[in-house]
């Protein structure tokens, strides 16, 4: 088993999470830490012997969330990879719980835990996910912002996974490749989700599994950088996934709706950098020919 995650100038977040992950009860493991292009160099704050099966890897280039767990997933050894951010802290026998409907069923390629926010722990993030509706580009989690009060409880399939904390097959990874790395950030799970269920394999809601997620702590939930990779990549999610008709329809629901009333709402309060983030995201779209590439 190998767990991978990344640090992205957030070393004590990653001592929280490698703090975390000693009350884990599963006996085999390796963990990865991907430091991609910190400032503070991650070896200088935290030393490998001090926490078991730790490796830290270190990218002099920032390869944002895709290509970080994508040179994770390169250099570790487990027939499973658990990909899971640094702003979570893991429960005891989370191991276990995702691993177990692998045993049960062949065809089940990835499995999540239930997500729940670190600083109001009974709600919900994540207990599955959504459909993609694809003539608008939008998927929501299931159970999001609602108290955990025992209806998310069921274990059960879902349409997709989420990038917070996702266990995947080795087989699976090497026959659909790893993250396409043009996502940088955001909807990269989806696509891969998408790309694993189009491999013939099955994506699976643990309900029994639980993580607690502190959330954006490394990008910051306000910040230009989210609104421009969010634009851009929902426009390149339905790119690489959309038939003919539905590409045309979102184009015109996108163009119609979803960009007046954006470009509208942040003119209008002031967020001048989260508009022209904004028309960045797009603006990459026309100017990018080709979607097939990962």
């Amino acid at each position: 088993m190998s767990i991978i995650t990344i640090n992205y100038n957030q070393a004590e977040t990653t001592r929280q999470f490698l703090e975390s992950a000693r009350h884990l009860t599963y006996p085999n493991y390796e963990i990865l830490v991907v430091d991609n292009a910190s400032q503070q160099v991650l070896t200088t704050v935290i030393s490998e012997p001090d926490y078991p099966n730790l490796r830290i890897i270190r990218s002099e280039r920032n390869l944002g969330f895709t290509g970080g767990n994508n040179l994770g997933m390169q250099e570790a050894n487990g027939d499973y990879f658990f990909i899971v951010n640094n702003d979570t802290e893991l429960t005891p026998t989370l191991l276990e719980d995702l691993l177990q409907p692998f045993a049960e069923d062949p065809k089940i390629g990835v499995t999540c835990p239930k997500i729940r926010f670190f600083d109001q722990p009974d709600l919900v993030q994540y207990a599955g996910y959504s459909p993609m509706n694809m003539y608008t580009g939008t998927a929501t989690p299931v159970g999001e912002r609602q108290p955990d009060n025992g209806r998310f409880d069921q274990p059960s399939l879902t349409h997709f996974a989420h990038g917070c904390a996702m266990m995947v097959r080795r087989s699976v990874v090497e026959q659909v490749g790893r993250f396409a790395e043009r996502f940088f950030l955001y909807y990269e799970e989806l696509d891969w989700s998408q790309r694993i269920k189009n491999a013939g394999y099955l994506i699976y809601y643990q309900a029994s599994a639980l993580i607690l997620h502190k959330e954006s702590v490394s990008v910051g939930r306000q910040n230009p950088l989210k609104t421009y990779y969010l634009t851009r990549n929902r426009i390149l999610y339905m790119r690489r996934h959309c038939s003919a008709l539905q590409r045309t329809v979102f184009y015109l629901f996108f163009t119609g709706c979803v960009l007046p009333k954006h470009m509208l709402t942040y003119l209008s309060t002031g967020r001048f950098a989260h508009a022209k983030a904004f028309a960045k995201g797009v603006w990459w779209n026309l100017t990018s020919s080709s979607v097939s590439a990962v």
